[in-house]
């Protein structure tokens, strides 16, 4: 084995020094395989629980690694290059593990890591500057099943027509690799390795470019609440990456204030400014926050929000956040005592909408009543619940947020967690009547927030999602039991009759089943057509499209309700009914009355016939406004003569 004395390195004295490096010949990150300018490749792991450690290159012999205070290990090795493979092998004797901070697994997590050359791949998006927040509209993406190919170049030319259909933002599932030859990526092992699935790590790369080229942003869900348990070799390097002072859902919770907690923070830092700065990401969504534990002086999510922006050098990022027992501080001012995330999924609308449209009160829907009290105040306030009583969990559910801004929370009615906690992964369009779909699309791409699609839910896509993971036999078979046993919580799903017909999570066909068709853009171009419009009304109206400071909503029926937007000279009224023929008479609601001198016009409707609809009728009858069934209208304010109202749709 080659003596550390033989590695060209620095002087013992800077040997003590952390080594986060750049373009001066130095190292950008403080762990991994990284190329230097000057030549050569430099590795540094943290590995507190070994002697020594040495890195195994293919092709090359033994390099024993030099030790600096703090449990770490380096070594410069000018032998080394771009795509060679290579393990850890800790203490003399032992076996050889891939690198915990690999850029890539090409064999996956249980085989050796592939040094990656970040600098080959040549950008285009110099002059990218991200999106603002009050653009987003977000397309949630699973690139193994968006497209038949399930690769990042197929993904890639899907990308001009989410242009087009008006998507600013792409939110995708977990990229780190994962055992298996399928997943929805929450398992993953290798936090720096984007999965070999998909393909190389410049087609990931390909990908994000393409999509800055277009004009969109994407981010990337990230899981920093545990780790999968096959393929995760961090503790054979340090037990200190995980704590059993929490309870976790998933597993070992991540020790972010514990013992040692300092290089466990370095380790996801380090892997936030990876995907900002080597992959162009325009910010993350970070996994159920609430099982990410931490007492510091500054919680790991704060860090994690700070690191983000630092790492974007200007550009415009975001900083999703999922919590399910929605605390507003994550979204709050770091004056205000919060992290500073710039916004939090609202469940609690979904969880509204689905009661609204299927009115099936089950399970954790059992709070929700789906009447139009719902929507008006999840547009104007954000979440439902900010301390109430829950009854389902037996608990206050939220915390007061009543001061965050409209833009603070993601509306949804579909994702992937929601569509797959069903019997058959069926998408929204097929549990309610095509007038109520319509209906509650036009609410979600208007209402005040910032709305997200899940892929094919923007033409109606025939395929279901389904929940799908790759495991060992072992593990198979208790991710099986278990995802029943989570679904039990649905009385109709807990049938024996039922629960016999669930798709099996490591079959194969679950994966395949879940796959988009492309070309049910065009066959389902009445879908289509009816998102594509509502963003470019969201998008170009001047008054929806520059987000008026002020809104304001009313009940105006069992099953209908309305928002106004108020602009000088130009307010917009948006009538929402789920029930049968409305016709408001009377209608005593000051948000109704049109401005003096004018009368409301149909700029928009949902039963306009190129969505599908049925047609609408005149908007007056006998100066009373008449509201058809199942419909959603937009309203815009004309001169009063009824003979100079005019009817247009779309």
């Amino acid at each position: 084995m080659t003596d550390a004395k033989t590695l060209i390195r620095e002087t013992a004295a800077e040997a003590a020094k952390p080594r986060i490096i750049g373009a001066d010949g130095k190292r950008r990150l403080p762990i991994g395989a990284e190329l230097l300018t000057a030549g050569g490749v430099h590795f540094r792991l943290w590995a507190p629980r070994c002697r020594e450690v040495s890195v195994e290159i293919e092709g090359l012999p033994p390099v024993r690694l030099a030790d600096e205070p703090g449990g770490y290990f380096w070594g410069h090795l000018r032998e080394a290059r771009a795509g060679m493979r290579y393990r850890l092998r800790p203490d003399s004797g032992g076996d050889a593990w891939p690198d915990p901070a690999s850029r890539f697994q090409p064999d996956g997590p249980h085989g050796p890591s592939e040094i990656i050359d970040p600098a080959k791949f040549r950008w285009t998006d110099a002059a990218w500057c991200g999106r603002r927040r009050e653009e987003l509209v977000v397309y949630e993406m699973h690139i193994g099943t968006v497209t038949s190919g399930g690769t990042w170049q197929a993904a890639t030319r899907e990308l001009p027509a989410l242009a087009e259909l008006g998507i600013t933002c792409l939110e995708l599932m977990p990229v780190a690799d994962f055992p298996g030859d399928f997943g929805w990526g929450y398992d993953g092992v290798d936090l720096f390795a984007p999965t070999r699935l998909y393909g190389r790590p410049d087609e990931f790369r390909g990908f994000v470019d393409r999509a800055h080229a277009l004009g969109i942003a994407v981010i990337l869900d990230v899981v920093y609440n545990h780790l999968g348990p096959d393929g995760n070799y961090l503790k054979c390097f340090s037990d200190s990456y995980f704590t059993d002072r929490y309870q976790n859902e998933w597993g070992e919770a991540v020790n972010f204030d514990g013992p040692d907690s300092g290089s466990v923070r370095e380790f996801i830092l380090a892997n936030v400014r990876h995907w900002i700065e080597e992959y162009h990401l325009d910010g993350l969504r970070l996994d159920a926050t609430q099982q990410m534990f931490d007492a510091s002086p500054e919680h790991i999510l704060s860090a994690i929000a700070r690191e983000v922006r630092r790492s974007g050098h200007g550009r415009n990022t975001i900083i999703i956040g999922e919590n399910e027992p929605q605390h507003a501080r994550l979204a709050r001012s770091m004056q205000c005592g919060g992290y500073e995330l710039d916004a939090l999924w609202n469940d609690d609308f979904h969880h509204s909408a689905m009661v609204a449209l299927t009115g099936r009160r089950e399970a954790y829907y059992s709070d929700y009543r789906g009447r139009p009290s719902e929507f008006v105040a999840a547009a104007k306030y954000g979440f439902l619940y900010q301390g109430q009583r829950y009854v389902w969990q037996r608990k206050s559910r939220g915390t007061p947020a009543l001061d965050l801004p409209a833009e603070s929370f993601v509306v949804f009615l579909q994702n992937h967690d929601q569509i797959a906690n069903s019997m058959a992964g069926l998408r929204l369009h097929a549990l309610t009547s095509p007038g109520r779909w319509r209906a509650m699309t036009a609410y979600l791409l208007l209402m005040p927030g910032i709305p997200m699609l899940f892929q094919g839910q923007e033409f109606a896509a025939s395929s279901p999602f389904l929940y799908f993971a790759d495991h060992n036999p072992e593990l198979d078979r208790a991710v099986r039991k278990g995802r029943r046993e989570f679904l039990g919580q649905f009385p109709s799903l807990a049938n024996p009759e039922v629960s016999g017909q669930l798709a099996d999570p490591g079959d194969a066909d679950s994966f395949r089943r879940s796959k988009l068709d492309p070309a049910e853009r065009q066959a389902h171009a009445a879908a289509s057509g009816l998102h594509r419009d509502l963003l470019a009304l969201r998008r170009d109206d001047p008054v929806l499209g520059q987000r008026p400071a002020g809104i304001d909503g009313a009940v105006l029926g069992a099953r209908a309700w309305l928002l106004r937007y108020f602009a000088e000279n130009a307010d917009r009224l948006l009538i929402v009914n789920l029930g049968p023929d409305l016709t408001l008479r009377p209608a005593p609601e000051p948000l109704l009355a049109p401005l003096e001198g004018q009368a409301w016009q149909i700029l928009w409707s949902s039963e306009d016939p190129e969505y599908g609809g049925v047609g609408t009728p005149p908007l007056y009858r006998a100066g009373y406004l008449r509201i058809a069934a199942e419909s959603a209208l937009v309203l815009a304010p004309a001169p009063a003569a009824p003979e100079r109202q005019r009817h247009r749709n779309g």
